[in-house]
């Protein structure tokens, strides 16, 4: 695998994941307690055996460079690295990336520096295990120019993702970009039966080819593929080079989950918790690494907990917490009652704040007695006082003082402050 170098697409801005963009970019969002969504495709890399990666990311970058250039870190002899490119000005394009094709095209003359024979593009904001072994594999079996990967979805989901159409033979014939309520479309892009039946699955049912924007490209194909000012693959490359390339398609049929929402990202975390989840965190043949913190184990006095993760360095007394997860570093105190949350956690056990008048105190980050917290998200280094409630209760989409609430999940932004006895 030591000729394929990935290429891991950090997004744009980041606004449907508005707060938790605010102030960091989307790879960078936090994850299960302790890890990184950027986390995800460069442990799928590494477990694949490929050791060469590059994060291209244009927004808010300082804290997802960060993690990347502490977490990942190889042999200093060797040629091994994991790579933040932020968007720049260069002599030949002083605009920032206007897609993914673009952020690719403005940083190729880095990418083919070295004799890498493949090139595979990655979305940051996914949530899967895959062996791009496979793949590779079967692009080098079928002699493809570019090999797509594609997980079966029924109907209903199918509408909103880009769709491929394939003979028998898994080469891809069509693609259709959402298609939405255009039922005509969809039903020439059903999967054929012999498909169906080679991925194990019933040859009765109705799936499609739903993409999932991780694309493996021959190095001269890419080379062609963005000699032109087309923005992004799965728009403008992807359609155009399916009539002049051997395009095939690679089908996974493993949990995977776009978590580019903040519905999303709640469901997918919340998922976690159950007694068998759909991602599995504790496969010890395929971990997933993120940056070591090195902190004490958690330490939990007299707390009810059922269905939850708790993450490194944690005080808890005496809280009740039902299907949540509990970032690192949190401290929720006596009375506490969390549930279907996401505590995100903190980078600090206390905060030094100068105030208004020169003077300097300490704030404590945590989450005070007798607070109640139902269906949020509460971002970093957020300080929470006694006595509070935090409950969408029946509020969809609303921003006020304290938090935002999207698709009935409050959101409470990082480093809030948020005085005792306060509703939310």
């Amino acid at each position: 695998m030591n000729n394929v170098l990935a290429i891991i697409m950090g997004g744009g801005q980041g606004s449907r994941l508005f707060p938790l963009t605010h102030k960091r970019s989307k790879p960078a969002v936090p994850l299960a307690g302790k890890y990184r969504i950027v986390d995800i495709p460069i442990s799928n890399c590494i477990n694949s055996g490929i050791r060469q990666m590059y994060v291209l990311t244009q927004f808010n970058s300082e804290s997802l460079n960060r993690h990347v250039t502490t977490g990942y870190k190889f042999d200093h002899f060797g040629e091994n690295f994991v790579r933040v490119l932020a968007a720049q000005q260069t002599p030949g394009d002083n605009n920032w990336y206007q897609g993914t094709a673009d952020a690719v095209r403005q940083n190729l003359s880095y990418f083919l520096e070295n004799p890498y024979q493949y090139f595979l593009i990655l979305s940051g904001d996914q949530l899967y295990r895959m062996d791009f072994r496979r793949m590779l594999n079967e692009h080098r079996k079928t002699g493809a120019d570019v090999t797509i990967a594609t997980t079966p979805v029924p109907r209903e989901p199918a509408r909103a993702f880009g769709l491929m159409h394939t003979n028998a033979d898994s080469r891809i014939t069509r693609f259709v970009e959402k298609p939405g309520n255009d039922d005509a479309a969809l039903d020439q892009l059903v999967m054929p039966a012999e498909l169906l039946s080679s991925v194990d699955l019933p040859p009765d049912e109705e799936r499609f080819q739903a993409s999932m924007g991780i694309y493996l490209f021959n190095r001269t194909v890419l080379e062609e593929a963005l000699k032109n000012d087309f923005q992004d693959f799965g728009k403008h490359i992807i359609p155009g080079i399916i009539q002049e390339k051997n395009v095939y398609s690679h089908i996974f049929t493993g949990y995977w989950e776009d978590i580019g929402t903040i519905a999303s990202y709640y469901e997918a975390n919340l998922e976690c918790t159950r007694i068998v989840p759909k991602f599995n965190f504790f496969d010890s043949h395929n971990p997933i690494y993120t940056r070591a913190r090195l902190l004490p184990a958690s330490k939990i006095n007299n707390a009810s907990i059922e269905e939850a993760l708790l993450s490194d360095g944690c005080i808890i007394t005496d809280a009740t917490i039902r299907r949540s997860i509990i970032g690192v570093r949190s401290v929720i105190e006596r009375g506490c009652e969390i549930t279907d949350t996401i505590i995100i956690g903190s980078d600090y056990y206390n905060k030094i704040e100068i105030l208004e008048d020169a003077s300097i105190e300490e704030r404590p980050i945590k989450i005070g007695q007798n607070t109640r917290i139902h269906r949020a998200i509460v971002d970093k280094n957020a300080s929470i006082g006694r006595n509070v409630v935090i409950h969408p209760r029946d509020r969809v989409n609303e921003d006020n003082e304290w938090c935002h609430i999207r698709d009935g999940i409050v959101v409470i932004p990082k480093g809030s402050v948020i005085p005792d006895d306060t509703i939310v």
